[in-house]
């Protein structure tokens, strides 16, 4: 007779081990999300010539091999950015790319955007925002937006209109925080302090893109300034010191890999620090940045932290808890994704 209690042995040699079947994607771009398919729906729908004359040469206009630097990575949005700027396009973007990561195994998504990149066609920040709400409503999956600040010059008065946008809609639950991307290495966070000491007044929670393009030195400023979360966070480990205070204040780090690769946040990616922080118990995510510009998705992002650096399964489960306990979401959306993922 079989003892209940006596753990079975695998008679099946040739089963498959565990896999995570389903997956949260906290540090997800918009526009650079816009996969083919996608962007020829969007193109349709606004009566837009795409270029190139077949899938082939339109795939470079939306994706790359390889670049030197994130200033390089950066020219790819141009073409995705183009087919934003209508409030149908935007809709319609951030449903499509729902259905998309959805059939990939996405639950749930953060989408950030940044909208004063939308308004070359005469839409305001507000109607943007607006467009992008809908989207999220009608889209097939849970979605939560954040929106971004972008880093350049000549561009305060843009960003602060986005900050006052962000507290209107935060407070009707329709955006649940902001972020601040673009030029990192040139446009260093100190000279941000107002906006993100404004959001701490508004009460809006943040994330900040840190450690990409530029060292341990600007995640340290960005977890000074109040950011709970940190997007990259990738040459932290360059200053020990840094990689103690992630641990101590408890900040969720948004890791990219495959990004990481094509903007060469690292010279070589066999110093990529996601294991080192996962063991020390730093609150490591995995998430795409930008799927169609980078060419994955996020169970391609697990599965090459698999194969290179031997993540496995139990330390998948890890990363989903950190993904849940990091989510801008209220605490019944973190209820049901447990739920959701049996964690």
């Amino acid at each position: 007779m079989e003892c209940p209690n006596e753990e079975k042995k695998n008679e099946n040699p040739g089963e498959q081990p565990k896999a995570i079947k389903k997956f949260i994607d906290l540090h997800f771009h918009l526009d650079g999300s816009i996969v083919l398919p996608i962007a020829k729906k969007l193109g349709e729908i606004q009566n837009i010539k795409l270029p190139g004359n077949n899938d082939e040469e339109l795939e470079k206009h939306l994706s790359v091999e390889s670049t030197e630097n994130l200033e390089e990575f950066l020219e790819c949005f141009k073409l995705p950015v183009e087919l934003l700027q209508t409030e149908i396009g935007i809709t319609e973007a951030i449903k499509l790319v729902a259905d998309n990561i959805k059939s990939q195994g996405v639950i749930y998504v953060e989408i950030r955007f940044a909208p004063q990149f939308h308004t070359k066609k005469g839409l305001t920040q507000e109607r943007v925002i607006k467009a992008a709400i809908k989207g999220k409503n009608e889209a097939s999956i849970k979605v939560n937006l954040i929106l971004c600040f972008i880093r350049r010059d000549n561009n305060k008065n843009e960003n602060e209109e986005t900050l006052e946008l962000a507290n209107k809609y935060f407070k009707t639950g329709d955006i649940v925080a902001v972020d601040i991307a673009g030029d990192e290495k040139n446009n260093p966070i100190t000279k941000y302090i107002d906006l993100f000491e404004k959001c701490k007044e508004y009460g809006i929670p943040f994330t900040i893109h840190a450690g990409e393009a530029d060292g341990a030195e600007s995640v340290k400023n960005a977890i000074n300034l109040g950011a709970k979360r940190i997007g990259h966070g990738t040459r932290a480990f360059k200053d020990e010191n840094v990689v103690q205070l992630i641990k101590e204040k408890g900040i969720f780090l948004e890791m990219c890999p495959t990004s990481n690769i094509k903007t060469k946040a690292l010279d070589d990616m066999n110093q990529f620090p996601f294991m080192d922080y996962l063991n020390k118990g730093i609150k490591v995510t995995l998430n795409t940045d930008d799927m169609a510009i980078a060419r994955t998705t996020l169970a391609n992002e697990f599965k090459y932290m698999e194969n290179k650096f031997g993540l496995n399964y139990e330390q998948e489960k890890i990363i989903l808890s950190n993904s849940i306990d990091a989510a801008f979401a209220t605490d019944d959306v973190k209820q049901w994704l447990r739920k959701e993922l049996g964690l």
